[in-house]
């Protein structure tokens, strides 16, 4: 039991676990902020270019019977399934923006670690070629007789 235990303590312990834990509680916090910013400031936006349509209202009553309702709420109280296409919608919205945000932050911490690095010059790769000195055409590094003009020992 207590190696489990130990073994247990070193998979926690480990960087990634710790790093995908933090990632997930920030994301969660993250989560509140763009779920306001959707539906605080973006849908009323999109509603008034779209002259007054709220897409958080926007369903499909699943049912033969001909029944309209005003609010999904008001279909859901009547009884009937629905298919709340709007609230989709909505978060696909959430998604794209919460990956653009993430884009960004991801983009800008690769060029502050970037910054702190130092260029390493890459030494020039070994010749693979060179020129015959009697032809001057272009031969394999490793030729003894030139393809071209026959010279020897170049």
């Amino acid at each position: 039991m207590k190696g489990f235990l130990n073994e247990f303590k070193k998979f926690i312990m480990r960087g990634n676990v710790i790093d995908l834990a933090v990632g997930v509680i920030i994301g969660g916090a993250f989560q509140a902020i763009v779920n306001s910013l959707v539906n605080d400031i973006v849908s009323p936006v999109l509603s008034l270019a779209t002259k007054g349509v709220n897409l958080a209202d926007k369903f499909i009553v699943l049912t033969s019977e001909d029944v309209t309702f005003a609010t999904v709420e008001a279909a859901k109280e009547a009884g009937y399934a629905t298919l709340n296409y709007g609230g989709f919608i909505t978060a696909i919205i959430n998604f794209l923006i919460m990956a653009f945000v993430i884009f960004l932050l991801v983009k800008a911490i690769n060029k502050v670690s970037e910054l702190g690095k130092k260029k390493v010059e890459e030494a020039p790769a070994a010749p693979t070629t060179k020129i015959c000195p009697y032809c001057k055409s272009e031969i394999s590094i490793e030729a003894t007789r030139c393809p071209h003009c026959t010279s020897e020992n170049i």
